[in-house]
């Protein structure tokens, strides 16, 4: 099985909302690890959140703000990447622009080369382009390292009619469908991945990261949360 995660930056800043917190990124590597050793090819896309939260003011540009976001996720994989090799893991860390000797350059075979290895591949960078989100560079790369699935790790349990931290009614979906959250222009996941998804039939599971073993149960279909179809 192939899959690729998706985690956000907050969530591996735990209750500091800021920078790391080395026990869930442990709890995230132990899981991985699992999936890995029984015989899972894993990338991991990661976003800045816990550094870079976008546009902050007027006085920066719009494209300079999301440069700022890419390299953010560059620092999450970099360290992130660090950590599960110190739980026993072999990885790679994928940027669609040069950074050097930090990273290496992204290309499909390179990717798909390492993930034959048993290697974990980090793809940092997003797309390497400005407007778009991580969540459309996560799909992009599912699509290029020919996932089963996305697993996307959010800090809700999975996808709702209305935000649940402003609404207390709102209703949590066990299936939907792509077509289902573009129409209705759920914000679960943006408009262009969305539609990228659906056109490259790529199933997503959406589910809370803090859940115990989530990552393993979403993996294995046996998990809480959302299950976002391709019909």
């Amino acid at each position: 099985m192939r899959l690729l995660l998706k985690l956000s930056g907050e969530a591996l800043a735990g209750d500091k909302k800021k920078g790391f917190d080395d026990p869930t990124i442990r709890e995230v590597a132990g899981q991985v690890k699992r999936l890995v050793d029984e015989g899972c090819a894993c990338g991991i896309v990661i976003g800045g959140g816990n550094f870079w939260r976008g546009r902050q003011n007027d006085t920066v540009d719009r494209v300079k703000a999301d440069q700022i976001g890419m390299l953010a996720t560059v620092m999450n994989a970099i360290y992130v990447s660090e950590m599960f090799r110190g739980e026993g893991m072999k990885t790679a860390v994928l940027t669609p622009f040069a950074c050097s000797s930090f990273t290496e350059l992204f290309s499909k075979d390179l990717a798909n080369t390492y993930l034959a290895e048993g290697r974990v591949v980090f793809f940092a960078g997003g797309t390497g382009h400005p407007y778009f989100s991580t969540d459309t560079g996560a799909v992009l790369r599912a699509v290029e390292m020919e996932a089963d699935v996305i697993l996307l790790a959010k800090a809700v349990d999975g996808i709702y009619d209305s935000d649940p931290a402003v609404n207390p009614q709102a209703v949590r979906y066990d299936t939907i469908s792509l077509d289902e959250i573009i129409e209705k222009r759920l914000q679960a996941l943006d408009l262009a991945a969305s539609i990228l998804a659906k056109e490259n039939r790529m199933p997503l599971r959406v589910f809370a990261l803090q859940e115990r073993e989530s990552i393993i149960r979403a993996a294995h279909g046996e998990f809480n949360g959302t299950t976002v179809t391709i019909d």
